[in-house]
């Protein structure tokens, strides 16, 4: 099914800056060439441009590949890591906060307990 997503096993966020106006065979020897990963696993891409308004995904699923890209409207921005050029692995979780325009190194709001208690 186009866009379905949740049999997709990695997600990877490509940091710092792409260029929006790549397609398929940009996006995939970007993914190839820069990083070493192979486009047709069944993982995720996530590309971001300069202004942090439109992330592009690119995902094989099974008979060819998918683009997807999302546009925000107004001055919404997208909270992208621009710390480094790598492609790093995200959570389930941190995607969806990167989704909802957070910021995906958030901190924790609950710290674990050290140890077991009996009440």
């Amino acid at each position: 099914m186009l866009g379905d997503l949740s049999g997709v096993s990695k997600i990877f966020v490509i940091t710092g800056r792409t260029d929006m106006r790549k397609s398929f065979d940009g996006l995939m020897a970007i993914v190839r060439d820069s990083y070493d990963l192979d486009p047709y696993s069944n993982a995720l891409f996530l590309f971001c441009g300069r202004d942090c308004r439109k992330i592009k995904a690119l995902h094989f699923d099974k008979d060819g590949f998918v683009l997807m890209q999302k546009r925000l409207d107004g001055s919404g921005r997208f909270q992208w890591p621009r710390n480094a050029s790598e492609a790093r692995q995200l959570t389930r979780q941190e995607f969806r906060w990167l989704m909802e325009g957070l910021s995906i190194d958030q901190p924790k709001a609950i710290k674990a307990g050290s140890r077991k208690k009996d009440f």
